[in-house]
């Protein structure tokens, strides 16, 4: 059984890549999923322990088993590992790095999100949270829409925007409202539970991707947004009634269900036409799922070797 480690996930994981990979996987059957979790109250924090698993069958099984510390000031809030099955046997085949993995996963799902919904040629990128995710998605909404030529990043910490900027190549900035009201792609991925991004300030033809929230009380956008843009989403097992983005409007009848018109099942399948107009704003919430790393990791494992 092999492990693999985090600087081979990161080295094989390449954007365009891993973006086509995913595409690809998800033309194919939907694997069985699950999801369980606990939680703690931890002073200011609430800690999550999940454990995702997926399974092709034939193909493949893996179970993320990952925790989400919020409080962690000099480790990561995600971490985790990934172990990975045959599909044909039950044979362990390999333990992954499941913080890379995650990493890696989330932004490329968010990247291809944009690939297929957001207007063609991006040039200006916001980036909301300065978290251990955040240098990910900007590298991967980079790689995919080369187009984009300035990233501004906001987080409510700015010595951590500051650092991030200086680390990616980016601009900090103070004032979320006027970098978000020229945004082509805006990309969030906090822990907010009070929304940061208004509908009102969303321009014609702009994407917003939503990663940050995964419980009903977590919001990163408010009820203008949700009610402005077209609204799509990774899955609809994990995006809809979990994560408090679309869940707490849906709930209160801001919006239907019929009103979230694909997930990236349908979107990858052939035949699908999104038919953008230039001013629609398009919405991707990115809930992620077991579903997702077990493509990755499949994509990683048959990519050991390889570079």
């Amino acid at each position: 059984m092999r492990f693999v480690t985090s600087e081979e996930v990161h080295r094989l994981c390449v954007w365009t890549k891993l973006c086509d990979a995913l595409h690809e996987a998800h033309k194919g059957p939907e694997p069985k999923v699950d999801r369980s979790q606990l939680y703690a109250e931890r002073g200011a924090f609430r800690e999550t322990y999940f454990n995702l698993p997926a399974w092709q069958p034939g193909v493949a099984m893996g179970t993320k088993v990952v925790t989400v510390f919020p409080g962690n000031r000099d480790l990561p809030a995600i971490q985790a590992l990934y172990p990975l099955f045959d599909g044909k046997t039950g044979e362990p085949l390999a333990v992954l790095d499941g913080t890379a993995l995650t990493y890696r996963k989330t932004a490329a799902d968010s990247a291809l999100g944009a690939r297929l919904l957001a207007s063609p040629e991006p040039r200006i990128l916001v980036m909301v949270g300065a978290g251990g995710l955040s240098p990910y998605l900007i590298d991967a909404h980079r790689a995919i829409h080369p187009s984009i030529e300035k990233v501004f990043i906001w987080n409510r910490d700015r010595g951590k925007a500051v650092k991030l900027a200086e680390a990616v190549g980016a601009e900090m900035t103070d004032d979320l409202e006027t970098v978000v009201r020229q945004a082509d792609i805006v990309s969030c991925a906090t822990a907010a539970t009070t929304p940061l991004v208004k509908g009102e300030w969303l321009k014609p033809g702009s994407h917003l991707d939503l990663v940050g929230s995964f419980t009903p009380e977590m919001r990163e956008c408010d009820d203008a947004a949700v009610s402005r843009a077209r609204l799509f989403v990774d899955s609809r097992w994990f995006a809809i009634d979990q994560p408090g983005d679309l869940a707490d409007p849906l709930r209160r009848g801001v919006i239907r269900r019929q009103d979230i018109e694909a997930d990236l099942f349908e979107l990858c399948r052939d035949g699908y036409a999104v038919n953008r107009r230039p001013g629609d704003i398009t919405l991707f919430k990115n809930g992620g799922g077991a579903h997702l790393d077990l493509f990755t990791a499949l994509f990683i494992w048959r990519n050991l070797g390889t570079t």
